[in-house]
């Protein structure tokens, strides 16, 4: 018992600082910073609790269950946002385990900790950006649109797809990477993500 209060207490520390610590920091979306916190510290009761059990199968299917319940597609997230949930869900599974060593438990920890605070830091975002960007009109010429595009932006277009041309609307959704103009980074990282 005391072993599995040590892991739940280790888990929440790790799970604190992925979405408090890093990800609400630089994101600014209280929301998931609360769903990544449920969702760790719901897996890591889970298999602690299911490990009580005295057969695997029932691990298998509890844990099956548990998964089986969150919906990543209710909202439009983006990828790093799925490697939120992700990290969070394996924080939870790792830190589940009363079984194992806690200096394995601490090492993967501090290891996938860093590998987001890492991977997710600001100066990375540095390289072109992506927006899908609803145009109120048909463009009849392929430069017209990326002028509107540049002047919306900001930017220069590095690359663009058309998703879509709605003549009833008079609408075309974009797919857009771009580099945003130096007069629109503030410190090294876009407006916004400070």
């Amino acid at each position: 018992m005391t072993t599995t209060l040590l892991h739940l207490a280790v888990d929440l520390v790790a799970a604190v600082i992925l979405a408090y610590g890093i990800y609400a920091r630089r994101h600014h979306r209280g929301d998931l910073a609360c769903a990544y916190l449920a969702l760790n510290v719901g897996v890591c009761v889970s298999v602690a609790v299911l490990l009580s059990v005295s057969t695997a199968s029932a691990l298998g299917l509890g844990l099956f269950g548990v998964l089986s319940i969150i919906r990543l597609r209710s909202d439009s997230i983006s990828q790093q946002e799925v490697a939120y949930y992700f990290v969070a869900l394996v924080l939870g599974l790792v830190n589940g385990l009363p079984s194992a060593d806690w200096r394995i438990v601490a090492v993967f920890n501090v290891l996938l900790l860093a590998v987001m605070y890492v991977a997710d830091h600001p100066s990375r975002t540095r390289g072109p950006q992506r927006r899908t960007v609803v145009l109120d009109t048909v463009y009849p010429d392929e430069q017209t649109m990326l002028m509107e595009l540049r002047a919306r932006l900001g930017g220069t277009v590095v690359r663009h797809s058309v998703s879509e041309v709605d003549y009833v609307r008079e609408v075309t959704v974009v797919d857009v990477r771009f580099r945003p103009d130096t007069a629109a980074v503030v410190h090294g990282a876009p407006a916004g993500h400070r």
